[in-house]
């Protein structure tokens, strides 16, 4: 018998079983799946209102050098020399293959040096060795073990954090600065990945569960589980590593061109620049397309996509049902002959084939404050 490894816990842990919520492994720890109220209603109220997430089992670290930036681009096609004092970008971290290592954001914060990373819970150890080995003539990375990162996501999310963050509120998208949140210091970037507005929150450990607390205090907020998250961020047409893009996919497969910066793309000077600037122009064997199946019945990650002679064509990488839709929803890779949206497709669920349509992403409007 082999020894299973020991699921690691947040620092909210406790808070998360004291409002009952179920908890299940993922990513190496214990994460609450939902609460009380329900997966459903979870969802529901994040679009409606707020709500409150725990995911400081992201990975969080500085980079610094004399030139972080410029560093950092040596294994991302993003415009990371371009950022500006507070702002913060969507990034991949690429193979010398020029396959995808993880998506993750990166920021520059006002009258810093070093750059501020943010790393998916999955990858973070691999990440950050990865970063750290293929930098370590010309950078330095400190994994940030002793923070915790809360995600606020929704309407009011704004109207909530300003009353223990005064000033937040001048934040817009994609922005980040440092600011005291119910006293205790924290990183606040007006971002998340649920298509909603709202903030993501990096405070110290010791700090967690005071801040989460007052936030849920307000009658706004309610605590939100792993699997609203997961659904919010589909109806958000946002990828999930692991699932609909990992180290076998390039970014043009993966329909991610847009987070090439237009200086690297004219540059060509990240991993495998050529290939997949070739892919670019000429175009790839195969997209990732938003998917709305007809009737209620979902189709769930692995399920086969085959074109009306019964011809698999692709595969589901995410599938589930989007309650502000009401409906059945999926994303997954297609031959690219069939990536126009409104093309006529078959999911092979049961041995049965379910009728289906190629669809635009997102499925529900992103509502950022620009």
């Amino acid at each position: 018998m082999t020894d299973t490894p020991e699921l690691r816990r947040t620092p909210l842990y406790d808070l998360h079983v004291a409002l009952r919520g179920k908890m299940v492994p993922f990513a190496g720890y214990e994460m609450p799946v939902q609460y009380p109220a329900g997966i459903l209603k979870e969802h529901l109220h994040t679009r409606e209102k707020a709500g409150l997430f725990d995911v400081s089992h992201m990975g969080q670290a500085f980079l610094s050098s004399d030139d972080p930036a410029a560093a950092l681009e040596k294994l991302t096609p993003a415009d990371i020399v371009g950022l500006k004092d507070g702002q913060q970008r969507y990034a991949l971290l690429l193979s010398d293959e020029g396959t995808i290592r993880d998506d993750f954001m990166t920021a520059r914060l006002a009258d810093e040096p070093a750059l501020f990373l943010v790393v998916n819970a999955g990858t973070k150890e691999d990440d950050f060795a990865y970063i750290a080995e293929k930098l370590k003539d010309v950078a330095m990375l400190a994994p940030q073990t002793d923070r915790a990162l809360l995600a606020l996501q929704g309407p009011a999310a704004e109207a909530v954090l300003a009353r223990h963050a005064p000033g937040v509120e001048k934040l817009s998208f994609m922005k980040i600065a440092r600011i005291d949140v119910g006293g205790a210091p924290a990183i606040v970037s007006r971002s998340g990945y649920t298509g909603e507005d709202g903030f993501e929150i990096s405070i110290y450990a010791k700090d967690a569960d005071g801040v989460a607390q007052r936030l849920l205090a307000e009658p706004e907020v309610l605590p939100i589980g792993l699997g609203a998250r997961d659904s919010l961020r589909l109806e958000a047409g946002l990828c999930l590593y692991g699932h609909d893009m990992d180290d076998k996919i390039d970014p043009i497969t993966a329909n991610l061109a847009w987070s090439i910066g237009k200086r690297r793309k004219l540059a060509k000077d990240f991993p495998a620049a050529d290939a997949i600037m070739g892919k670019l122009f000429d175009g790839t064997t195969q997209k990732r397309v938003g998917i709305l199946p007809d009737g209620k019945a979902p189709a769930r990650e692995g399920t086969d996509i085959a074109d009306k002679t019964g011809r698999v064509i692709g595969r589901i990488t995410s599938g589930g049902f989007g309650p502000t839709l009401n409906a059945p929803l999926a994303m997954g890779y297609v031959e690219s002959a069939f990536a126009g949206d409104g093309t006529e497709i078959d999911l092979i669920v049961r041995g049965k084939a379910m009728p289906a349509k190629v669809a635009p992403m997102p499925f529900v409007p992103h509502r950022y404050k620009r």
